[in-house]
């Protein structure tokens, strides 16, 4: 710009050139400026490089600046008002109410964010009726045109971009280019101008938006579904129908948790091979170890006590000797005894009896015999690089699988009052898996085209449950991850009527309670998303028998056959449901083995 930078209406109207051309007497004015926000009546918070133009009306309760923010002239600012950096509030801007910014939003000139709303009842004038408050969040990467409206209530995901004059009456997903009144999707930002539509029209498009269309997988962001209430229906592509009433729920839940009490003796007794002395998964198949473990969890949940057919004595034994004790390892019934991995632990069922045979013995008083030596003599070093060169990319829930059974084995060892492993390798587990969460998606690993985000989000919460949850640690980025699994939980590859399975759930539900304990974060969607999954857990009862597992897409698993796999799975799955309903005490029972609620007891040292 040509004009002269003594004139102080210049750096008003465009501050982005203050930090470059202001005068020592107009930064020293600038000091004032700020030092007259510290002085009024609200909380105020300004980081490094930020402008506030004189002529701006800014009355906030909260103001929470980030770097490089600034507001300019005649901008006008109340309520609770907080931003990431690099934030601009342009020329005669409106923000009011409850408003939060990520980083890089960028607000044109004659915008107005309202965070609030009036009544309408008939009864009152309009002047006397309540005054409300939702909140308006924007993500990062956002650019709001000039002359844009955002009205209370809503969310805009990342990287949106909303044209000039639009009115936002409704969240947009992340990515979004939107314009109109109201605004309305015109094409996904990663799209080159002009692209060719694919077939399928606005339902088409709307599907691939939000990350679910079959030939297309993109990030999350913290675009929203519309929100819903107890009463309100469910869209059957987010999964299960309509939700029930809390009282109606809470009704079905006693009844079930009543009926399935009464049968459990009967869905075990239809599992063990008295010819083997052996659980098998359910009848026609083999016995296998994870099936006695499953049995354990099951009559625990159901009975508060051990399966009837061996002494809790007997249970211990045959758990404790299935470990073998070079490797602490427990392979499965008939095969040798597994070499260790190149980081402890192999690939393979060995991997997942870590977990289950170490829960059951738990659940029976017990421990494992042995140590886990496969990871107690497991360098930092040498956990770093097969972190590094597992196949986060494609098979992200493989990836998280092995650090949940590779931190379920250091608990133990810890819980035996040794070491997890050699020095320094748990903390190197815990600062790897840090620094490499994704802050967009606050995960491992990424979309595939095949199956969108189910490989990540499954990962997931194997990862998660085996190291965070376990160790009573806060996960990183809680509300990105709630903002990704509530998009996957839309995605109909995997919840439509008869496409649900027990992992797929429990890989949803889990992390949207264990993030819940760290924020309130689009709560009511999560609450809705339950309401309609409890709803369709309880139907799959089949009355003697138990749960299946479900079906799944490449035919492997216990599919849709009621065993105990899907009986214990589906066991903890209506529990975590119930719980994010504030109604898992009428079930009477709480899990307290792998699905355990709790952080896992520390280690008790010598």
């Amino acid at each position: 710009m040509n004009h002269p930078s003594h004139d102080d209406g210049l750096f008003e109207h465009c501050p982005w050139l203050f930090a470059g051309q202001a005068s020592e007497r107009q930064r020293a004015a600038q000091v004032q400026r700020q030092k007259r926000l510290f002085t009024g009546d609200g909380e105020v918070r300004l980081g490094e490089d930020c402008f506030v133009a004189e002529t701006a009306a800014v009355y906030p309760d909260v103001l929470h600046l980030g770097d490089r923010s600034y507001i300019a002239a005649q901008a006008y600012v109340t309520g609770e008002i907080r931003t990431g950096a690099d934030c601009t509030v342009n020329p005669f801007t409106v923000v009011r109410g409850t408003v939060t910014l990520g980083d890089g939003v960028r607000i044109g000139a004659h915008t107005s964010l309202l965070a609030f709303n009036h009544g309408s009842a008939p009864g009152l004038p309009v002047h006397r009726q309540p005054v409300t408050s939702r909140g308006i969040t924007i993500g990062d990467d956002v650019w709001i045109g000039s002359h844009v409206v955002v009205v209370d209530g809503v969310t805009i995901g990342d990287h949106c971009v909303i044209g000039a004059g639009a009115v936002v009456t409704k969240d947009l997903p992340a990515w979004t280019v939107a314009a109109g009144d109201p605004a309305r999707r015109i094409r996904d930002r990663r799209e080159p101008r002009g692209a060719k539509r694919s077939p399928g029209g606005e339902a088409a498009r709307t599907r691939r938006a939000a990350g679910t269309d079959a030939e297309t997988a993109w990030p999350a962001g913290r675009g929203a579904p519309a929100r819903a209430g107890w009463s309100a229906g469910v869209d059957a592509s987010a999964g299960g129908g309509r939700s029930a009433e809390p009282g109606a729920l809470a009704e079905a839940l006693s009844a079930f948790a009543e009926s399935a009490r009464a049968q459990a003796t009967d869905l075990l007794d239809r599992s063990w091979r008295p010819d083997t002395g052996r659980y098998a998964d359910r009848p026609g198949t083999e016995p296998t170890v994870r099936a006695h473990c499953d049995a354990v969890e099951i009559a625990d949940l159901l009975l508060g006590g051990v399966p009837p057919h061996l002494t809790a004595p007997e249970h211990v034994a045959r758990l404790r000797e299935s470990q073998d004790p070079a490797t602490g390892l427990v392979p499965e019934y008939g095969a040798p005894a597994p070499l260790p991995g190149p980081a402890g632990l192999p690939d393979g069922d060995c991997a997942y009896h870590v977990l289950c045979v170490g829960y059951a013995l738990d659940l029976l008083g017990s421990s494992f015999a042995h140590p886990v030596h496969a990871v107690r003599t497991t360098t930092a070093d040498r956990l770093v690089r097969h972190l590094g060169e597992l196949p986060w990319t494609d098979r992200a829930w493989h990836s998280g699988a092995w650090v949940d059974s590779w931190a379920t084995a250091a608990h133990w060892n810890l819980r035996a009052g040794g070491e997890a492993a050699a020095p320094g390798a748990l903390e190197a587990l815990f600062g790897w898996l840090h620094t490499h969460a994704d802050p967009w998606t606050g995960m491992w690993g990424s979309p595939t085209r095949e199956s969108g985000r189910l490989q990540m989000v499954n990962g997931y919460y194997r990862l998660t449950r085996g190291s965070f949850a376990q160790f009573g640690l806060p996960v990183p980025y809680p509300e990105r991850v709630i903002d990704t699994v509530l998009d996957h939980a839309r995605d109909p590859r995997h919840f439509t009527p008869g496409r649900e399975n027990a992992c797929n759930v429990l890989d949803v539900i889990h992390p949207l309670w264990l993030c819940a304990r760290q924020t309130t974060h689009r709560g009511e969607e999560a609450r809705a998303w339950a309401a309609s999954q409890l709803s369709a857990a309880l139907g799959r009862w089949h009355p003697g028998r138990g749960f299946g597992f479900g079906p799944t897409s490449d035919g492997t698993g216990p599919g849709r056959e009621p065993g105990l796999q899907g009986t214990e799975m589906w066991l903890a799955i209506i529990w975590l449901l119930a719980d994010v309903l504030g109604l898992s005490d009428v079930l009477g029972y709480r899990p307290r083995g792998i699905h355990r609620p709790e952080p896992a007891p520390p280690a008790e040292r010598p």
